[in-house]
Formats: C-alpha cells, structure tokens, sequence
C-alpha cells in the first residue's frame, strides 16, 4: 500500500508541478523562500483536501460498500483522464501566469490544483491505509515536486509540463484498473 499511495502522491502532484513550473517560467530571479512559500501552499493544500475527502466519503461509506471499488475506478479515471486532457490545455493558461507569490495569488492556485486530491481523498475512504500517513506522504511530495517545478521552469522552460502531467493522469487511470480488477476478482 505505502508504494501505491506513492504512486497516488506522485501522481495528483502533477498539477502543482505543472503550474509550479509555469511560475518557474515568469520568475526573473527565484528565491528560495519563493520554492519555500510555493511547497507550502501546494503541499498543505493537497494534504488538506484528500483528508476533508476521505472524511466526508467515510461518513456515508456504509451505505456504499458494496460499490467502492466501482467508486475508486471511476474516481480514479475521470481525475487521471482529466489531467491528461488539462495537459494538452494549460499552455493558454501558463501564458497567463504570473510570478508572485503572495496569498492573493498563491490560495487560487493551491485550491485549483487541490480539487481532484479531495476526490481521491473520497477513494481513500473505500481503500484499507492509514488517512494520516497518506495526507502526509501526498503533502510531502506536492511541496518537493512544487518547489523543483519551480526551479525547473526558471531553468528550463516547459518541455517536461506536459509530459509530467500526462504521465500523472495515466498513473492514476492504471491505479483505478488495478483496484476495480482486485475487487472483481481478476488480480491478487
């Protein structure tokens, strides 16, 4: 389980990463409490949104046991379908960016990026891990991948953006199969 939530970590930090590396972009020179301030705001957030998620699905997960794996699948695959369609949308978004880093700027960014994590934070309900442990594992990962997006965005502009967040979105389609193919019986 701990390289799957990995695995889910790495993946829904993919657009943090991306619009990190968008800011990276429009940023003449960056500080390091701008990476700092960035890994904050994006690493808090989705650690925040997957745990108000599982909590709010964890209140009514009684009533849908007998459906979750259908759940976690289509959770799973509408997000990572999602991200690879958005991959292929953001350079009109990036080329809106700008490079500050302040709370007005930052909270819409964070929250944007943080919505399917509270999605997955629903799947989180109907899978058997620790909630905490995960929240941190993806808070963790968010504000690492955020920060280096930064860097790599001021160093090398966008060629890896886009394939950063289709391999994202992939990722968690191939996660939402392996779950409804082991509650279907077809794997072990």
């Amino acid at each position: 389980m701990l390289i799957q939530t990995l695995l889910i970590a790495i993946s829904v930090s993919m657009d943090a990463f991306a619009v990190s590396i968008g800011k990276g972009l429009t940023v003449k020179k960056l500080r390091d409490l701008d990476a700092f301030k960035t890994a904050l705001w994006f690493g808090g957030f989705q650690a925040l949104f997957p745990l108000l998620g599982y909590f709010a699905a964890s209140t009514f997960s009684k009533y849908v046991t007998a459906v979750d794996h259908w759940i976690i699948f289509g959770l799973l695959a509408f997000i990572g379908g999602n991200m690879v369609r958005e991959a292929f949308e953001e350079d009109e978004e990036n080329a809106k960016e700008t490079a500050d880093f302040d709370w007005k700027h930052m909270l819409p960014l964070a929250v944007a990026c943080s919505i399917d994590a509270f999605a997955v934070g629903v799947s989180f309900a109907f899978m058997s891990l620790n909630i905490w442990i995960s929240v941190i594992i993806i808070g963790i990962t968010t504000g690492l991948f955020s920060a280096a997006g930064l860097y790599i965005g001021r160093a090398f502009g966008s060629h890896w953006q886009k394939p950063a967040q289709i391999a994202g979105g992939i990722v968690l389609i191939l996660i939402g199969v392996k779950v409804l193919l082991e509650h279907l019986g077809f794997l072990a």
